[in-house]
């Protein structure tokens, strides 16, 4: 009985224990465990008990009740630990499922392509992502060398990566084009290490990329640097960069070449102080400084000497930019040059042209001032006077020179229509009959009929044409109102106005210049322009303006 009570007790050790790893499962003992099988756990524990035990049933009821006892509570214990191992199994079993699934989503489905090649080249495995990237199911990859899917302008860029791979042993990266059986061909970017299988075979481990879209924004960026590069290198202007450092040239166009006289390959990496005398040098330096380290980033200089290899000193319009950097650091200055050097001579001739032509008119003008003169010293006198005042007039209001100067041409000239009315009206120390007015009041539109085929710089005919219309439209000869009548016309309106009633007349004594300057105020906004009247009335009452004669 002891020696059958020992055999039960044996159970629980490791030689006869039916739940160690090796009885528990036999084996085949991972495949037992994938199916729910507390049933095949009981027959297995069944089988290991009939080998193992060799005492007989009926030798059971020879046991004493303390053995039986012992003996049950040993079957119990056992019993309990088979419970605590299958719930272990279970949890484990769920443990290997969720790292499949991990593993799953880590290799199969990760953002890249994973291969195994061998040494030949052929594809032994193969994740989805990969066959996804080659257009093909993954069991068409498998066996299949990798070079059916490459381009074949790059199977020598493989073929060289391959073999360094292998000779080497160190990690090799390249770049290729890859065929696809249902989209367009794509770029792709391998990484690939040498690693040794389970067998001892040497393979390769791989990743593939697409990087088709990069390629493309590449090519893009290169398409737009060539042509930025080709319209800097053709245009017509000097176009340099300087590093922001030592402001040393890093671009330069063949225009600036041109220009500068010195060969471009000379130019790079040197700055001012290698090519200019010193103290332009330093002036073009300083400029350089004053946009780099100001916040408008940006300098425009109308008018720069510079003196050249070839050409002598030169005019030039250089307008200067600050580059920053992503990161808003200074890295470049920008510059482009206009050459001017012509253009100013140009300018300098034609001035020197239009002031002879100035001075051809202003003694045309005065041979016709001379003219109305003979006919009408009154009427002489008079324009003279007014334009005086409408010079000053015009100067008051802040006008641009020009216009002053064709102010000033007009008014000497702005009666020149009554030289078509006979010189006994004009005379005439009486009051004029009414047909004699209307014959008066003809000067203007003959002066403009005068006037209009003269080339000039100024409206003059206009001017003459329009220097008795009124603001509210009660003038003559068009009854022009407001904003249909020139500026040049309103400041001539106010000054004929001050000047005739001032002044004496064959058929009147002088009304006064008080009794001219109420009248003008008087109707301020209403016949005559307020501004225009607001300055007159400035230049008379606080600026103590007298009437002078005008000599030309």
């Amino acid at each position: 009985m002891i020696e059958n009570a020992g055999v039960v007790k044996n159970i629980g050790k490791n030689e006869g224990n039916p739940m160690t790893k090796e009885n528990r499962f036999g084996p085949d003992g991972a495949g037992a465990a994938a199916q729910d099988s507390g049933q095949i756990l009981r027959r297995r524990a069944e089988e290991v008990f009939r080998e193992k035990a060799v005492w007989k049933t009926e030798n059971v009821e020879s046991l004493s009740p303390a053995e039986t006892r012992q003996m049950l509570y040993d079957l119990q214990v056992h019993q309990i630990e088979l419970e605590l191992q299958n719930d272990e199994l279970c949890f484990t079993q769920g443990e290997l499922e969720t790292s499949r699934a991990r593993y799953f989503d880590l290799y199969e489905l990760a953002p890249v392509g994973y291969f195994t090649l061998s040494k030949t080249g052929l594809i032994m495995d193969a994740n989805l992502t990969a066959a996804i990237i080659l257009g093909v199911s993954r069991s068409a990859l498998i066996k299949q060398p990798l070079t059916h899917f490459i381009l074949p302008e790059d199977q020598d860029i493989y073929y060289g990566h391959r073999k360094l791979l292998f000779e080497t042993g160190a990690p090799q990266v390249c770049e290729i084009g890859i065929v696809r059986a249902d989209a367009a061909p794509c770029w792709v970017r391998i990484d690939a290490v040498a690693a040794e299988d389970a067998d001892g075979t040497t393979a390769c481990r791989a990743t593939m990329i697409d990087i088709t879209k990069r390629k493309e924004a590449e090519e893009s960026l290169r398409e737009s640097k060539a042509l930025i590069e080709a319209v800097v290198e053709n245009v017509p202007l000097m176009v340099f960069l300087k590093e922001a450092t030592d402001l040393r040239f890093v671009i330069f166009n063949r225009a600036g070449e041109e220009l500068l006289g010195y060969d471009r390959r000379d130019l790079m990496g040197k700055n001012n102080l290698d090519l200019f005398p010193p103290e332009q040098a330093a002036h073009f330096m300083a400029k350089d400084r004053e946009v780099l380290d100001g916040e408008a980033g940006m300098l425009d200089i109308p008018e720069e000497p510079i003196m050249t290899a070839n050409k002598g000193q030169r005019l030039l319009h250089t307008r200067k930019v600050c580059i920053r950097g992503s990161d808003g650091s200074t890295k470049y200055l920008l510059g482009i040059s206009e050459d001017i050097t012509e253009r100013k001579q140009a300018e300098e001739r034609m001035k020197i042209t239009l002031a002879s032509l100035k001075r051809a008119f202003s003694t045309t003008v005065q041979v016709l001032v001379s003219a109305v003169e003979t006919r009408d010293p009154y009427t002489s006198g008079h324009q003279l006077r007014s334009a005086d005042l409408a010079l000053a007039i015009a100067t008051e209001m802040g006008l641009s020179q020009e216009r002053i100067d064709g102010i000033r041409m007009a008014g000497a000239i702005h009666d020149i229509g009554k030289m078509s009315v006979p010189a006994e009206i004009l005379s005439k120390p009486t009051k004029l009959s009414e047909l004699e007015f209307r014959l008066i009041k003809e000067h203007a539109h003959k002066g403009f009929e005068m006037l209009r085929d003269v080339e000039s710089p100024w409206p003059l005919a206009e001017i003459v044409y329009q220097h008795h219309e009124r603001m509210d439209g009660s003038g003559y000869p068009r009854q022009l109102k407001g904003g249909e009548i020139i500026m040049e016309a309103r400041i001539l309106a106010v000054a004929d106005v001050v000047e005739a009633m001032a002044s004496h007349r064959p058929y009147r004594p002088a009304i006064g210049l008080n009794a001219a300057l109420a009248e003008i105020e008087s109707n301020k906004g209403t016949l005559y322009d307020a501004d225009v009247v607001d300055a007159c009335l400035r230049l008379f009452r606080e600026k103590g303006f007298q009437f002078e004669g005008i000599r030309f």
